[in-house]
């Protein structure tokens, strides 16, 4: 399903957070189209030129590295970091998001699209640097984006599978409201070591027991 190609500004408010998400979509034609979400806390917008020494200030840590997948490089050098933002600068519809703290890209955020059968699902997926750990970012960025993708991409469930030696990714997914569903046992391998994952998720329907939706 596409992105809506065309509307002004929409606001609802987040219960759990006590904030108002601002989420503006821009379709001049004369400004490039981006997607950005007001948490708060923190602003979820789209990676720029211009991001790159503070994504490879936050990124290049191996505590960051230990919790994501092995496509997350590491060490993450400005190479990796000119890539990421040439790549995630084409995408369409914009799924993808620096997570912003006065003004400087700290970590970023996105939802992962299925397709086929799952089409009317997602992966979402998120990272912080080290240094604004334990500010309730993560659960603000993770609330506004969840809210965003089931309105934005006509979605009925986001989901997540953290490590199970992750415990703070898990505490942010469940303040948001996301269901643990299981374990995923000996699903994943990291520097080594055959790790479980926790599967977690949230539905339309949770979302709307939440009293977060329109």
């Amino acid at each position: 399903m596409a992105c809506p190609k065309s509307y002004s500004s929409l606001q609802w408010h987040c219960p759990i957070l006590h904030h108002r998400v601002i989420l503006t979509l821009m379709t001049s034609a004369t400004e490039d189209q981006g997607v950005r979400l007001d948490c708060g806390c923190c602003v979820l917008r789209p990676w720029n030129e211009g991001d790159e020494s503070s994504l490879v200030r936050h990124a290049n840590n191996y505590e960051v590295w230990r919790h994501m997948r092995d496509q997350f490089p590491h060490p993450y050098n400005r190479e990796a970091a000119d890539e990421w933002i040439a790549l995630v600068e084409q995408r369409n519809p914009q799924t993808y998001f620096a997570v912003e703290v006065h003004g400087e890209a700290v970590g970023g955020i996105g939802l992962t699209l299925k397709n086929d059968v799952e089409r009317c699902s997602a992966e979402i997926g998120y990272w912080l640097g080290e240094a604004v750990w334990g500010r309730g970012i993560a659960t603000a960025a993770v609330q506004a984006l969840t809210d965003y993708g089931f309105k934005a991409f006509g979605l009925t469930r986001i989901f997540a599978v953290p490590f199970a030696n992750n415990p703070a990714s898990m505490r942010v997914l469940e303040k948001v409201g996301y269901v643990r569903e299981g374990v995923m046992r000996r699903s994943a391998i990291k520097e080594g070591v055959v790790l479980d994952q926790v599967l977690y998720a949230i539905t339309d329907q949770d979302l709307a027991h939440l009293g977060r939706v329109d």
